[in-house]
């Protein structure tokens, strides 16, 4: 079948029958969904190994191409990238982790106290409100809600102290894991451009450039803005923090802030520690959701235009959605990958739709789009 009537088939058919097929197709591909699923939980750490260190490869990839684009050459200035990223993120490491890790200590310990201060405070608003007339019937409603809060946000801290500390064989399995991780980290950004050839050879010949385009846009931009957004919250919500006197700030900005590197998640962290100062003090948590609201619309607003632009090109429902499938299809790495690999499925499916609904005289032409096609795929909004 040559290229003009590669699509000739499909518009013959009639609806019912484009119905049809599409309807004995789908159970193929959830058998395929099904499948890459249970492979992935088979290699499931090797997998991440390999997923994490693809992903900082690509984020260090970043400054070494335009290094390499002014003259340098790429050996020494990856090298360079790859030990200058390696001391950042060690500095961080040894001065900000004790830290981090001290408090989630202390908050485990204060838990207790935080929740009964907040039974208190919903039992003097029930009172008020009864003195009031409005007979709210506050008390049940908070035991049981407190309660509930209150066991399963004190299992979590435990769970994640326990998890933190583990056992001698759990702390080398992370330790090799790290070094792993390091390593193969350092070698695909040596010899990754030759990984991603080989693997892109793999495809027709007319599609290798606009496809590897596409894929580099998409995952490029969307990580290296997240990343620049997460790490403006974080920087932002903990001098805030501080300035108000929020008790762990330092925890709390740096939990805001990572949980900000993937959709939706800055919003749900926000509410869930303003939630949790509240518990000691309401007006207290009720600035914390008023400082961290504006501080993240002024970043979403004025920052995150001028880094990200609409590089998603996806509507927010659809990166919901795509989320939510991450989540469940493959965890936290899953979460990751969720909306750059939903763009790359969506203007793949636009470039089809257009190839499939153009008459025979314009499938005469080689459909192949340009780059400047795919830098308006990459960027254009729903």
């Amino acid at each position: 079948m040559d290229r003009t009537s590669y699509f000739q088939w499909w518009r013959q058919l009639s609806v019912p029958s484009r119905l049809l097929m599409i309807g004995l197709a789908a159970p193929i591909l959830v058998l395929n969904f099904w499948a890459m699923g249970s492979i992935a939980k088979f290699f499931g750490a090797l997998i991440g190994v390999v997923v994490i260190a693809s992903l900082l490869a690509f984020l260090l990839n970043y400054p070494v191409s335009w290094c390499v684009e002014r003259g340098l050459k790429r050996d020494p200035v990856s090298i360079v990238v790859f030990l200058l990223a390696l001391s950042v993120l060690t500095g961080l490491g040894i001065t900000l982790f004790p830290l981090a890790y001290a408090q989630v200590q202390q908050l485990a310990m204060r838990l207790p106290e935080w929740f009964e201060s907040g039974r208190q405070q919903l039992m003097v608003l029930g009172q008020e409100a009864e003195e009031r007339g409005l007979h709210l019937n506050l008390d049940v409603m908070t035991a049981q809600v407190v309660d509930r809060l209150q066991g399963q946000l004190q299992s979590l801290t435990k769970s994640l102290v326990n998890l933190t500390l583990g056992t001698v064989t759990s702390v080398l399995d992370s330790l090799i894991a790290v070094l792993i991780t390091v390593i193969l980290t350092f070698y695909l950004l040596q010899h990754g451009d030759e990984v991603w050839q080989s693997l892109i050879e793999w495809l027709p010949e007319p599609k290798r450039e606009p496809v590897s385009k596409i894929l580099r846009l998409s995952f490029q931009n969307y990580f290296i803005g997240q990343l620049i957004l997460g790490i403006c919250m974080a920087s932002a919500l903990i001098p805030t923090f501080l300035f108000l006197k929020v008790p762990f700030g330092l925890l709390f900005g740096l939990t805001i802030g990572t949980m900000a590197l993937i959709p939706f998640g800055g919003t749900v962290g926000i509410i869930s520690v303003s939630l949790l100062v509240a518990l000691q003090n309401i007006w207290l948590g009720l600035k914390v959701l008023i400082a961290a609201f504006i501080v993240q619309q002024i970043l979403e607003n004025l920052v995150a235009p001028r880094v990200l632009g609409s590089v998603t090109g996806l509507n927010p429902v659809w990166v919901f959605i795509s989320v939510l499938i991450g989540a469940k299809t493959a965890g936290l790495i899953g979460v990751v990958v969720a909306v750059p690999t939903a763009v790359v499925v969506k203007t793949s499916l636009m470039n089809l739709r257009s190839q499939m609904s153009r008459p025979d005289s314009e499938t005469m032409i080689e459909i192949v789009p340009s780059s400047q096609d795919i830098e308006t795929l990459s960027k254009i909004s729903s």
